[in-house]
Formats: C-alpha cells, sequence, structure tokens
C-alpha cells in the first residue's frame, strides 16, 4: 500500500474518532482509498440480530429493498458477521459457491469483500466495498479494512 494510501487510511480512522460521524461520508472515502465503485455499511441490531443497511453508494435502487436488512449468514455480509472474518470474491459474476445472493449480481460488480465491524471479538456490522473488474484484495488490503471496520465499532460505543 502506497504512503498517500496510508495517509488516506489515517484520514479516515481520525475522521471516526469525531462526534458526529457522516457515515455516508465514511464510506464514500472507504471506496476512494480502496479504488472501488460500490460499498455497504451495515450496522448489527443487537436486539433482532440483524444487519441494518446505515450507508450505500453505487447500489441500484431496485436492490436497496434487498439488502436494507440482512440475516446473520445470508450473503457476503451475513456471511462475514456469521463467521467474524472477511469474505470475498475475485468475481461475484462468476461466483458459483452459493455465498453472494442471486440479487448481489445486479449489482454489476467483480472483486468484492466484506468485513465484519469487530472490537475484541465483539460483532457490531459490516462494511463491504466492491469494484467493477476482477479483483483479489491483497492481505495488506484486508486487514486495513478489518482496521477501519474496528474503528467504526469503537465509534459506535463513544
Amino acid at each position: 500500500m502506497s504512503d498517500k494510501q496510508e495517509l488516506r487510511i489515517d484520514t479516515i480512522l481520525s475522521e471516526l474518532k469525531q462526534p458526529n460521524i457522516d457515515w455516508q461520508h465514511v464510506l464514500e472515502n472507504v471506496i476512494s482509498v480502496f479504488d472501488c465503485t460500490t460499498g455497504t455499511i451495515h450496522f448489527l441490531d443487537q436486539e433482532t440480530k440483524l444487519l441494518q443497511i446505515q450507508a450505500h453508494k453505487g447500489i441500484p435502487p431496485f436492490l436497496i429493498p434487498k439488502l436494507s436488512t440482512i440475516p446473520i449468514g445470508k450473503g457476503m455480509a451475513g456471511i462475514a458477521a456469521e463467521r467474524k472474518e472477511a469474505v470475498e470474491m475475485c468475481n461475484l459474476q462468476t461466483d458459483d459457491s452459493g455465498v453472494a445472493r442471486p440479487a448481489a449480481k445486479e449489482t454489476k460488480v467483480e472483486g468484492s469483500i466484506a468485513v465484519p465491524m469487530l472490537l475484541e471479538g465483539q460483532l457490531f456490522g459490516t462494511l463491504g466495498v466492491a469494484k467493477p473488474v476482477s479483483y483479489d484484495f491483497t492481505e495488506d488490503e484486508r486487514n486495513n479494512l478489518l482496521k477501519i471496520g474496528e474503528a467504526m465499532s469503537k465509534a459506535l460505543l463513544a
């Protein structure tokens, strides 16, 4: 990861320490840093144990109802939440593992990753980003996304 990307990640982490967080802005910054076009932030509703959409970008409007509430274990975000680890696809369009929901292919993205927002093992939600081309995220990128997810979790407790 370049020095410029590291600096931009540090900016996101600083933004997450502010008292009033603009989650849409955070998501747009994450999408930009990782050179993606699409992304979502879901927060875990601690009572219902369902992931609820908090911010999204690049999602076709007709898909918003399908991803506004996600059960743990369903789709990339739900599986990342269930496993408490990153779930990645080099090409969502050709994936036949069953991890991605059929509607996800309608986003037209290919390289995608969903990471859990964890703090000391507790799940607070998920962060997902995707590119319009086939792509394997690097270990550094996965670790940085997990670090951002941890900072997001801390921000929710503040």
